[in-house]
């Protein structure tokens, strides 16, 4: 199995903050299934680009709010 991305998110907290949203209701906001989902928030899958944007759109937020890079680590690749 390859290492997760150096990618961090918030989606569970921006979830919590936005009236307990479930991952379902995240998924169908952003045409995506509750496994993609789940997968993004659990870091064990990186968005495309445009779904980031979806994402942050549903909590009306920008996308730094909602992804973070690891600091100090370098891309694979």
């Amino acid at each position: 199995m390859p290492p997760p991305p150096p990618i961090t998110n918030s989606i569970r907290r921006l979830r919590f903050d936005h009236g307990e949203m479930t991952q379902q209701q995240l998924a169908d906001a952003i045409g995506m299934t509750r496994q993609t989902v789940a997968a993004i928030e659990q870091n064990k899958y990186s968005p495309s680009l445009e779904a980031a944007f979806r994402i942050a759109e549903v909590f009306g937020v920008e996308i730094g709010d909602v992804f973070q890079w690891k600091a100090g680590q370098k891309p694979q690749g």
